[in-house]
């Protein structure tokens, strides 16, 4: 089964490229099958992780970045793949 992490999070204003470097400098404990990072508007920053695991296995998430850096809490969501199509 694949389970792909959401990780978002809103910058301060101005500071989107400093918060997408934080987002991709961190480790992750054990390598996803894929890892991807996105931005928006509004310097929001998402980073997705693909799991072959069980959607309730123990992954590794990233964590929160420095409050001095974001706007609020980073939101999180879980998915598992549905297949194709």
């Amino acid at each position: 089964m694949t389970v792909a992490l959401m990780w978002e999070a809103r910058a301060v204003d101005g500071r989107g490229d400093e918060l997408l470097a934080w987002a991709r400098a961190q480790a992750l404990d054990g390598d996803p099958v894929r890892r991807e990072s996105f931005r928006a508007p509004q310097d929001r920053v998402l980073v997705l992780t693909w799991w072959d695991a069980t959607y309730d296995a123990d992954l590794p998430e990233l964590p929160e970045p420095p409050p001095e850096l974001v706007t609020r809490a980073v939101h999180r969501w879980r998915f598992e793949s549905a297949g194709l199509g």
